[in-house]
């Protein structure tokens, strides 16, 4: 982590054990303390990212309980030793994919992900990586993320208009568009590949 992005790293602690101490504390007393300190850590996110403090507390402090990543799955679909990509609203392409829904195992939501902006009915084969998306995309997110990696096999389908993404199209490794690099880099992308490639593949965690 860069120097630069310390106080991210100490806001993203601060956090984290002010919400485990409200979740576990008995004591009024120290109750107060750990929501101050949960405030605080928001106060900072929003002075060094100039967010209003409001919408950090939305985003930030809004659960309960001891604190874990989000789920992030990310769908991997070849044809002709291509990639299937999605183009984004703002223009840049990644891997069908999405945060996990709370009532849906990994399978069901690369499958109902791949659906909903790709058109494309699937099975979810293998998991080609589990990553720390800290360790692998950038800007860093004030909250942890574990992306997971799926290898699909498409079924049936095509490419359906809806508010996620704008179309769909296949690539070859060495002809990538421009990456939404947030949410899958080229890195990434050639690690699938590699995956696809390699019948023996094991997954890869951090």
């Amino acid at each position: 982590m860069n120097t630069s992005e310390k106080w991210l790293s100490w806001a993203i602690e601060l956090q984290s054990l002010a919400q485990a101490g409200l979740a576990y504390g008995k004591d009024n007393y120290d109750l107060e303390r750990y929501q101050r300190i949960r405030e605080i850590s928001a106060e900072i996110i929003a002075y060094q990212a100039d967010i209003p403090f409001t919408k950090v507390m939305d985003l930030f402090c809004n659960e309960i309980g001891y604190q874990t990543p989000k789920l992030d799955t990310r769908a991997a679909i070849f044809q002709d030793d291509k990639i299937l990509l999605v183009r984004e609203n703002d223009g840049n392409w990644s891997l069908p994919g999405g945060w996990v829904d709370v009532n849906m195992s990994i399978k069901e939501n690369t499958i109902k992900e791949v659906k909903e902006e790709a058109g494309l009915d699937v099975t979810a084969d293998k998991i080609i990586a589990v990553q720390d998306r800290a360790k692998h995309n950038q800007p860093l997110y004030a909250y942890g993320v574990c992306k997971i990696f799926v290898l699909c096999t498409v079924l049936k389908g095509q490419f359906q208009q809806n508010i996620e993404t704008t179309e769909s199209a296949y690539f070859a490794e060495d002809n990538l568009p421009n990456l939404a690099t947030e949410k899958n880099n080229q890195q990434q992308i050639q690690m699938c590949f590699a995956a696809y490639r390699d019948k023996h593949w094991v997954t890869q965690f951090d």
